[in-house]
C-alpha cells in the first residue's frame, strides 16, 4: 500500500519554492491547518507548549512563503523584544529616549534597505545624472506590516501605554504569528499579547464565524478578484492605449473591486484562521465603499493601518502644529498620507495616490462650512438623497484614485485616464456589456454585495453555526471545489504580499 507513495515529492511540499509558496487561499493549506487544529486541540491546556507550538508554525509558514527571510523574522522579533525592555528599564530621561530612537531607526533601516534601496537609487541618478546600478534585493513578503507590529509596541511602551512583555515566545507569537503576519490586520500589542496568557477558549460562535469569514474570503479572492483581474482589469490595465475609454472606466471600477475582494478575502481569512485558534484580531474592513466621504472611506478601509497612521503620525503631527488649527490639520493629514502612499510601495505613483488622499481630505476640511450651508439652505441635511449622492461621489474618487495606484508608471495612469476623456463613448456601453457578460455580471453583483444589509451576514453566520460539523466540513469543501473549477489559472499570490 505505502510502496506507491513518492516520499520525495511528500517532502517537497514542506520544502519552500518560490514558485509556489503557500497561501491561505489554497487546498493544500487548508488540509495542513486542519491537521494543525487537532493538535493545538490536544496541547490546549498547556500554556508553554501551545504558545512554542503556534510559534513554530508560523515560523515553519513564514518559511514556505518567503524561504530564509524567517531568520530575519525571528531576528526582529528578538531585536524588539530585548528593544522593549531596555525602554522599560529607563523608566524616565535621554537614555530611554535615546534607545527607542536607537530601535526605531534599526526597524526602519531594515525596511528600507530591502523595500527602498532601488527607490532611491532611481532618484539618486535622476537628480546626478549618475548611472548607479541597481541592487539585486528581494523584499521579505509581509516586511512593512510585522515592522510597523513591532513599532507599535516600542511607542506604546514608551508612552507608558502598556507593561512590556516578560516572556520572549509570547512576544515572538505576536510578531510572527501566521494569520496576519504577511498582510495585517496590523493587530496592537495591548489587545493580542493578554489572548496568549488566557485559556483557549474556542466557542460554538467563533468556530461558525470563523468558518464563514474564511468561506468569504476564499469567495472574494478566487471568484471575485482573480477571475476579474485575470480575464479583463490586467489586459486594460498593462496597455490602457489598446482600450477603448468605457473598457478603462470598467477597469477602474473592476480594480476597485479587486482590491477590495483580494485584501478583505485575505483579512477575512486570517480573521477566520485566528478565530478558530482562539484569538481575536480586529476587524479591517467594514463595507468602505459605502463611505460618504474619503475620510469615513478610511475609517472602513484597511482599519488597522489607518488607526496606526492616526496614532502614530498625524495625531503627533497636529499637536506639533495645532497652533496653525485648519492649515496645521490639513498640512498634518497631507504630510501623514504621502507617507500611507510611501508605506505601500517604492514608486511615485503609490506617493501621488497618497497624496490625492491627504489632498480630498484637505479640501474637506476647507470646504466643511460653506458645504453644510448649502446642505442646510437645499433642506438636504440628514437626507438619503444626500447619502446616495455623497457615496456616488466617494466611491468614484476613490476608484479614480486607485488608477496610480495600480499602475507602474505615472504615465500609464496617465494613459487610462486620457483614454477616458478622449475615447469615451457610450454607446460601447451595451458593446461592453455583450463582449464582456461575465465580467459585466461580476462587477454589478460584487458592487451589489456592498450594499448588503449586515443582518444578512449575521443570518449566514448563525446558519453555519448551527450546522452540525459535517455540514460545516461539506460547507467549507464545497466553497474551495467551486473556487477552484472557477479560477483560471494557477493560485495568485494576494495583491497586499508585495507590500
Amino acid at each position: 500500500m505505502f510502496n506507491n507513495i513518492d516520499t520525495n515529492k511528500i517532502l517537497q511540499l514542506f520544502i519552500y519554492n518560490p514558485r509556489d509558496p503557500l497561501l491561505f487561499s489554497s487546498g493544500f493549506f487548508i488540509f495542513i491547518f486542519f491537521f494543525f487544529l487537532l493538535f493545538l486541540w490536544f496541547v490546549r491546556n498547556n500554556k508553554n507548549i501551545r504558545v512554542g507550538y503556534i510559534l513554530i508554525f508560523s515560523l515553519f509558514y513564514y518559511y514556505k512563503v518567503s524561504g530564509m527571510f524567517f531568520l530575519l523574522l525571528a531576528g526582529a522579533a528578538v531585536f524588539n523584544f530585548f528593544m522593549g525592555k531596555l525602554i522599560a528599564f529607563f523608566e524616565y530621561g535621554w537614555k530611554r529616549r535615546i534607545v527607542l530612537i536607537f530601535s526605531v531607526l534599526v526597524n526602519i533601516a531594515v525596511l528600507f534597505y530591502f523595500k527602498y534601496t532601488n527607490f532611491f537609487i532611481e532618484v539618486y541618478n535622476g537628480i546626478q545624472n549618475s548611472a548607479v546600478e541597481f541592487v539585486d534585493i528581494i523584499v521579505p513578503i509581509g516586511i512593512s506590516f510585522y515592522t510597523f507590529k513591532s513599532l507599535s509596541y516600542l511607542f506604546d511602551l514608551y508612552l507608558e501605554k502598556i507593561e512590556p512583555e516578560k516572556n520572549l515566545f509570547n512576544f515572538s507569537l505576536y510578531v510572527c504569528f501566521f494569520p496576519n503576519l504577511l498582510a495585517g490586520p496590523i493587530d496592537r500589542a495591548e489587545k493580542f499579547l493578554p489572548q496568549i496568557k488566557e485559556k483557549l477558549f474556542i466557542s460554538k460562535e467563533d468556530i461558525g464565524k470563523g468558518l464563514f469569514l474564511i468561506m468569504s474570503g476564499i469567495i472574494k479572492k478566487l471568484i471575485i478578484a482573480d477571475y476579474i483581474s485575470l480575464n479583463f482589469v490586467d489586459r486594460v490595465m498593462d496597455e490602457p492605449l489598446r482600450f477603448t475609454g468605457v473598457e478603462n472606466l470598467f477597469a477602474t471600477y473592476g480594480y476597485a473591486l479587486q482590491i477590495y475582494c483580494d485584501f478583505s478575502g485575505y483579512s477575512d481569512i486570517a480573521i477566520g484562521l485566528a478565530l478558530l485558534m482562539g484569538f481575536k484580531l480586529m476587524d479591517n474592513f467594514n463595507n468602505p465603499y459605502k463611505a460618504t466621504s474619503v475620510a469615513d472611506f478610511w475609517r472602513r478601509w484597511h482599519i488597522s493601518l489607518s488607526s496606526w497612521l492616526l496614532d502614530y503620525i498625524f495625531k503627533p503631527l497636529q499637536m506639533s502644529w495645532r497652533n496653525l488649527r485648519i492649515v496645521g490639520n490639513a498640512s498634518a493629514v497631507i504630510v501623514t498620507f504621502v507617507i500611507c502612499g510611501f508605506w505601500h510601495g517604492a514608486n511615485w505613483t503609490f506617493i501621488i495616490w497618497g497624496l490625492i488622499h491627504g489632498l480630498f481630505m484637505a479640501f474637506s476640511m476647507f470646504t466643511k462650512t460653506p458645504r453644510t450651508w448649502i446642505q442646510r439652505k437645499l433642506h438636504l441635511e440628514n437626507t438619503k438623497l444626500l447619502k446616495v449622492v455623497q457615496v456616488f461621489i466617494t466611491f468614484n474618487l476613490v476608484a479614480l484614485s486607485w488608477v496610480f495606484f495600480r499602475s507602474v508608471t505615472f504615465q500609464s495612469a496617465l494613459d487610462v485616464f486620457s483614454q477616458m476623456y478622449y475615447f469615451f463613448h457610450p454607446e460601447v456601453f451595451v458593446q461592453f456589456v455583450q463582449g464582456y457578460p461575465a465580467i459585466s455580471a461580476m462587477i454589478i453583483i460584487s458592487l451589489i454585495l456592498q450594499f448588503l444589509p449586515y443582518k444578512v451576514e449575521e443570518k449566514t453566520i448563525q446558519l453555519i453555526t448551527d450546522t452540525p460539523l459535517v455540514g460545516k466540513a461539506i460547507m467549507l469543501t464545497l466553497v474551495i471545489w467551486i473556487a477552484t473549477q472557477v479560477r483560471s489559472s494557477d493560485l495568485q499570490p494576494f495583491i497586499y504580499f508585495q507590500f
